[in-house]
């Protein structure tokens, strides 16, 4: 059968589950949850053992390190993955909640009610743990699910869908509400983005280049998130023994994500205090420092920064640092270089850090915590399909209520427009 009729026939399925899904009650939806966690966690060796096909291919391919870091699935992992599972079932379900209710002066009683989005397309690189999560969130919010992940976790991907819709027919919800493109070929991503008649949002998760594809040529609307570029200012005010730790954290405990600095920017009157302290700890961490010509008249040894580097999601350890002259510098510069992914500011002025909350225009906005805690699990969503860097529908870690939206509902007693 050609691929695109393959695609299109699991739509039409996903399409039929999704309104299956729509009816059914939370106590059913968080049992398959519950159960897909247990299976999980029953089948961890079966998991690991084909993950390592897909390590091994990935080394043999020559990717980085960072890579084979974000493809690996341990115990520790597929405990999180469980974990994260049982959580969004511990979680209110947001399918029906009443948004607003009011009465119109002919009687009418208008009110708005959240509804599952419907059929989602799920594109994502790299990260098998993603499949579960993406999973996991959409059913719960009453949404099937199309997954279509990377090449080089297709064994990963492959393995965890076929538990958890072994668990989802085990409790008897429509075994099509999660499926997997189980091809390789880069076709099917075309063909997914084309089908404008069978979903209702297709959402990207993975590189910038893949995101931008996505956006550029599909037909569905797409839900995007382009990179995370993230600052750290730290500012005149700041508690330098705070600003060390919260900057070490943001750019060292996971440098291979979205969330983790990308950029220091330093107030100058206390970049003598803190940059010599702060710049050795980084490079006995291995990280790479780009520094402004301010930072390398202060630190020698360090490699000049250029214009592509201000812009620039490494991914990796390394890390651009300016100083500053003040605040208004600090926040024209994230205006200009941010990726509207996430910022935060280290200091103790009340003032300063209401008008950077004011003024930064960014999916999170942190005082005095790491910029890695823009998480959807850190932030009490249970997990996240993602992180929009877009406003329309939604901004930042979108977890179950970012997967859903309102319709009206309208209640009468036979009133009629003249």
């Amino acid at each position: 059968m050609p691929l695109v009729t393959v695609i299109e026939e699991m739509a039409k399925d996903a399409r039929q589950a999704c309104g299956q899904l729509r009816i059914l009650s939370s106590a059913q939806k968080d049992a398959a949850l519950e159960l897909m966690a247990a299976r999980l966690l029953e089948k961890q060796e079966d998991i690991i053992r084909e993950n390592n096909k897909d390590l091994s291919q990935a080394k043999k391919a020559g990717l980085s390190a960072a890579m084979i870091n974000r493809l690996t699935l341990d115990e520790k992992t597929i405990r999180g993955m469980a974990e994260g599972l049982r959580e969004v079932a511990a979680l209110t379900d947001p399918v029906g909640e009443v948004t607003g209710m009011w009465k119109r002066p002919n009687g009418l009683l208008v009110g708005r009610v959240r509804i599952p989005l419907g059929v989602i397309g799920f594109i994502y690189e790299s990260r098998p743990n993603v499949t579960v999560d993406a999973a996991g969130l959409c059913l719960k919010s009453g949404n099937s699910v199309i997954l279509k992940g990377g090449s080089e976790a297709i064994h990963s991907n492959l393995i965890l869908t076929d538990l958890l819709v072994e668990a989802i027919k085990e409790t008897g919800l429509p075994a099509k509400a999660i499926q997997i493109i189980s091809t390789t070929d880069r076709e099917a991503v075309n063909i997914l983005i084309g089908l404008d008649d069978h979903l209702d949002v297709i959402i990207p998760r993975g590189g910038e280049s893949l995101i931008r594809f996505v956006t550029s040529n599909s037909q569905v609307p797409v839900l995007k998130h382009y990179k995370g570029v993230c600052h750290v200012y730290v500012d005149k005010f700041a508690d330098l023994e705070i600003a060390q730790e919260v900057c070490f954290d943001a750019k060292v405990q996971n440098p291979g994500v979205c969330n983790a600095m990308e950029t220091m920017l330093i107030h100058e009157s206390i970049s003598g205090d803190f940059l010599p302290a702060m710049l050795k700890r980084f490079r006995n961490a291995g990280v790479e420092i780009r520094g402004c010509p301010k930072t390398l008249g202060l630190i020698s040894g360090i490699k000049p920064a250029v214009e592509a580097d201000w812009p620039a999601e490494f991914l990796d350890l390394i890390l651009t640092v300016k100083i500053v002259s003040n605040i208004e510098e600090a926040l024209d510069h994230i205006e200009r270089y941010s990726s509207n992914h996430t910022e935060a500011i280290i200091t103790n002025d009340y003032n300063r850090s209401q008008r950077f909350l004011a003024e930064v225009d960014s999916s999170v906005v942190l005082i005095n915590a790491s910029t890695r805690f823009n998480d959807g699990n850190q932030l009490g969503l249970g997990a996240e399909i993602g992180i929009s860097t877009s406003k329309l529908h939604a901004f930042g870690p979108m977890g179950l209520e970012e997967l859903t939206t309102t319709k009206f509902v309208v209640y009468g007693q036979g009133q009629i427009r003249a």
